[in-house]
């Protein structure tokens, strides 16, 4: 079994935990790479240990059976797209704040021995896919495994928006944005912003309002084979941005329908504890 890991290094300082689980790894018989999740920032001033040999993860996934990452969700989120495009199972380890997504805390970096012996399950996540229209193209396209989140800029001020399920209106409300999130997302910023706690497994999409001015503007929970649309007021001024999974925002403008429905990839996440989603959320979020 070939297993790449994926620490992101401003998490990881040093590589250690990657080092660690390396050892633990190849210890019970398995093939092991190491690959930062991306490219340092230029001028950054972050030292990599020298006696690692780095791979290329591009180079390493196309032979590997499972890749674990080393981070908070935000890695997990960054190599899902490469791991998805190859159908191979992510694990996380926690090294972050919450780490939601993550099966692993990084004191139990041990139970990774049961990986090598090919003794984990698999869960399958739902994604959407993202697509901005303008004037009927596509102008903007990505895939979602915790969110989408169309906001306004820096400026004090709030957007008209409405929202559409297979083209029948939602929602029409003023406010401060939108989140589309699917059941993974829903412990995110959908959860912040007043949405419900969906179990992880379900198939549904989340659409969250954004501290609406409206007392009728509620989040909603769709069925996983809507397509939901939202767009600005048409004849407004106003921008707005769009994120998907916290990446690079885009500009949306004023007829531009930003389009959101359910991908037909999946995220494939390594279970090895027993822990549920439940003894998740109280052990993240603390009980009543």
């Amino acid at each position: 079994m070939k297993i790449v890991l994926s620490p992101n290094p401003y998490r990881d300082r040093g590589l250690r935990s990657a080092q660690s689980a390396q050892r633990i790894l190849e210890n019970a018989g398995a093939q092991t790479a190491i690959c930062l999740p991306f490219d340092l920032d230029q001028g950054s001033k972050l030292e990599l240990p020298s006696g690692v040999a780095l791979g290329q993860l591009e180079e390493e996934l196309e032979d590997a059976d499972v890749l674990v990452c080393f981070g908070g969700d935000g890695t997990i989120l960054h190599a899902a797209h490469e791991a998805n495009a190859r159908g191979i199972p992510i694990l996380g380890v926690n090294l972050g704040s919450i780490g939601f997504m993550a099966e692993l805390e990084h004191g139990e970096l041990s139970l990774l021995s049961r990986l090598a012996g090919g003794k984990f399950g698999i869960e399958r996540r739902m994604m959407l896919d993202i697509c901005v229209r303008r004037e009927g193209r596509c102008v903007f396209s990505e895939q979602a495994l915790n969110d989408a989140v169309l906001t306004k800029g820096a400026v004090a001020r709030v957007l008209d928006l409405e929202v559409t399920g297979d083209r029948v209106v939602i929602s029409s409300f003023s406010g401060d944005g939108l989140v589309v999130a699917t059941p993974t997302g829903s412990t995110a910023y959908s959860m912040a912003a007043g949405g419900p706690i969906v179990e992880p497994t379900a198939e549904n999409i989340i659409i969250a309002p954004i501290c609406a001015h409206s007392l009728h503007a509620k989040p909603f929970v769709l069925g996983a084979n809507r397509t939901v649309g939202a767009r600005l007021a048409p004849g407004g001024k106003k921008t707005a941005y769009l994120s998907v999974d916290g990446g690079r925002a885009f500009r949306v403008q004023p007829g531009d329908w930003v389009e959101c429905r359910r991908s037909r990839q999946a995220t494939q996440l390594v279970k090895l504890t027993g822990r549920s989603f439940y003894e998740r959320i109280n052990q993240k979020l603390g009980k009543a």
